[in-house]
């Protein structure tokens, strides 16, 4: 009899010992080889079929095309940008991530950090070790009382608030996901970003860097904030505009801000560095002995798991799927995704409730991978980590309700997806088929027919319908070298409210987005990607 060859791991990085003795335990051969150069690793990678990483190992096209058996990546930790995840899913190996490992230990930096603004400790141990004894030269202030404006308020945020209440703050919240009721639950005031600005002692940032995230306290916005605010950014670089903080530094509108990230990393020069009332450390948000621990622990765990029984937790790109199910479900499922995403990317308000709603044809399939596809499309606008197993914890943590709702009778499509949303402003849905039971398609938008493929970058347009519009448009968008793929239009009717989706070549800069608002009879344009 044949003995059954065991899965072999390599851990490239270097993690907790326990990680080891995991993976032994569940059945693998498991090697620690850490510090070696790109070019071992190539020449090594062959002989495994999981790798488990942190931050160094570099998994790149050469790696992936040498990892003949490589089945699975497991990152402990939850940034992935060292591994081209594209070219992993290209070459079917699956890419994990242990997004909730350390946030626990970054959520207590952010306190650690409001702490030492509040009473000014960095400058004045420097001093104090110099033997200046300035008793009287820093006069702190307490947190006490005062009002800590948290931005995001998704898992990390969420545990930042609970530490601030328990120290007696107030706490004010902005993310366009947290809803009236989960703000309840939570303690805090749900309000807008203005009010957060103007009200906060203190403002911390939770939220990830997206295109709608990037520099959400620019000038600007900084310009609103209460005089005196302390700012916290353990989050990612990007969020702050780092001049314009200097700026407000040294103008004493901001008392003091301190930061774990920087938009470049690592931060070997900034404008910020020696600039009175800023502190700073190099990215250390998750560097605790527990969260070291727990992520090497549960990428061993996730690892292990995959390899000997199949199961898949946290897979940054590939959903929990049956080898009968996933021929059937995969078309649905994109376009699951795609109607997620795109109510996502066009509600602009908290959204209390999503519905799933199939008909036909789809109504025979598992649903639970179809509303996780429509629920990682849609909280993937505020969030990079989410995935197809992780988007449901992440709707009921942010307080958002699910429902699912079955038509078996066939109306006006053999199969239909429609995706409803309900808001402080109403409910609004989008639907979408499966043309010859493979391709998604976008069929109403808003109440309105249209039929587009959403794939790429995109432009979304609400304007009156009236002669000319198509010509003003297409002019725009040629004057800024912007080729147009398709045109898809929809009207409620002759002369009333119309929708225009059109793909493009390239993204649309914002200037152009504000250029096409300004258009006769348009109400609405936005960029949109997929």
């Amino acid at each position: 009899m044949t003995e059954t060859r065991k899965p072999r791991v390599l851990i490239s990085d270097k993690m907790d010992p326990n990680a080891a003795r995991i993976f032994a335990e569940m059945g693998c051969d498991v090697d620690v080889i850490t510090g070696e150069t790109p070019e071992q690793l190539i020449a090594r990678i062959g002989d495994y079929d999981g790798l488990a990483i942190r931050s160094s190992t570099r998994v790149t096209k050469e790696v992936l095309d040498a990892a003949t058996n490589l089945k699975v990546i497991g990152r402990a930790g939850i940034g992935v940008d060292n591994v081209d995840i594209p070219y992993a899913s290209a070459k079917g190996v699956v890419v994990m991530n242990t997004p909730f490992g350390n946030s626990i230990t970054t959520a207590e930096h952010a306190i650690a950090m409001m702490f030492a603004l509040a009473r000014q400790i960095p400058e004045a141990n420097e001093q104090t070790q110099k033997g200046l004894w300035p008793k009287n030269g820093f006069m702190g202030v307490e947190v006490t009382g005062k009002t800590l404006g948290l931005i995001g308020a998704g898992n990390i945020g969420s545990i930042v608030a609970s530490r601030a209440l328990g120290l007696r703050m107030k706490v004010v919240a902005y993310d366009p996901f947290l809803t009236p009721e989960r703000a309840v639950e939570m303690g805090v005031e749900k309000a807008d970003l203005d009010t957060l600005l103007a009200k906060a002692d203190f403002i911390t940032l939770h939220t990830p860097l997206t295109a709608e995230t990037k520099n959400i306290l620019s000038r600007e916005n900084l310009a609103k904030t209460k005089k005196g605010v302390r700012i916290v950014n353990c989050a990612r670089g990007g969020l702050i505009d780092e001049a314009a903080l200097k700026d407000a530094l040294d103008s004493g509108h901001v008392a003091g801000a301190a930061l774990d990230v920087f938009q470049t990393e690592p931060a070997k020069e900034s404008p910020l560095f020696g600039t009175k009332n800023f502190i700073c450390t190099p990215h250390l948000g998750a560097s605790t002995t527990e969260a070291q621990v727990n992520v090497a622990l549960q990428v061993a765990e996730q690892l292990g798991e995959y390899l000997t029984t199949g199961g898949v937790t946290n897979a940054l790109n590939v959903p929990s799927l049956s080898a009968e199910e996933a021929p059937k479900l995969r078309p649905y499922m994109a376009l699951a995704e795609k109607l997620g995403s795109l109510v996502g990317q066009l509600t602009p308000s908290a959204v209390a409730r999503i519905s799933i709603h199939t008909e036909g044809a789809a109504t025979e399939l598992n649903a639970k991978p179809i509303v996780a596809a429509v629920l990682c499309g849609f909280l993937r606008v505020q969030s990079a980590t989410v995935n197809m197993v992780n988007a449901p914890f992440l709707a009921k943590e942010r307080g958002l309700e699910v429902r699912e709702v079955k038509t078996e009778k066939t109306g006006d499509y053999h199969t239909l997806i429609r995706v409803s949303v309900k808001t402080e402003a109403g409910e609004r849905s989008v639907a979408g088929t499966l043309f010859s039971n493979a391709e998604p398609r976008l069929v109403e938008l808003f109440g309105i027919k249209v039929e587009a493929e959403l794939t790429g970058d995109m432009m979304y347009i609400v304007n009156e319908d009236a002669p000319g519009f198509i010509g003003r448009i297409g002019t725009l968008l040629g004057e800024n070298s912007i080729n147009i793929g398709t045109f898809n239009l929809g009207r409620r009717e002759a002369g009333g409210e119309a929708v225009l989706l059109l793909s493009v070549d390239s993204p649309v800069a914002g200037e152009v987005l504000e250029a096409a608002g300004k258009l006769p009879g348009v109400k609405r344009a936005k960029a949109l990607a997929f």
